[in-house]
């Protein structure tokens, strides 16, 4: 990647690497950065986003998208599981949980977030196609 001027100038020259602006400033680059393919730059300036705003259901979201997509996959399944327990009602953020623990190898604690996603929305198909998989690895093992 060719490191543009915004990027360059994302953070700040203080000792430890603070971003330059405020939380919102860093939640845009951050998602912006992940749109555009790079996650470990997005998770970075996140990481600052949710220590000054631990609260935020959107930067855990954003966080936890490009743990996931940099193949943190343990940070970004406990990012996700924040989400869960903060807000039981977001189908994604099971989804994504699902996905992080099967990505890290924990596929049968994969399963029933993936399935809780499934019963909250099972009309997005990529939801049913993971739990698929899932399952079909476990059925595979056993047998």
């Amino acid at each position: 990647m060719i490191e543009g001027r915004n990027e360059a100038s994302a953070f700040s020259n203080e000792p430890g690497g603070t971003p330059s602006g405020g939380v919102y400033e860093w939640f845009k680059r951050g998602t912006k950065l992940l749109e555009e393919g790079s996650p470990a730059a997005a998770a970075a300036i996140l990481e600052h986003a949710v220590q000054a705003e631990p609260d935020s259901p959107s930067i855990r979201e954003a966080l936890a998208r490009a743990q996931f997509n940099s193949k943190r996959y343990d940070e970004a399944a406990g990012s996700f599981r924040w989400i869960v327990d903060a807000n039981p009602a977001e189908d994604y953020a099971y989804f994504g949980l699902g996905l992080s623990l099967w990505r890290s190898g924990d596929i049968e604690g994969a399963q029933e977030p993936l399935a809780v996603a499934v019963a909250m929305r099972p009309d997005l198909r990529h939801y049913v196609s993971a739990l698929k998989q899932v399952r079909a690895t476990l059925r595979a093992r056993q047998a």
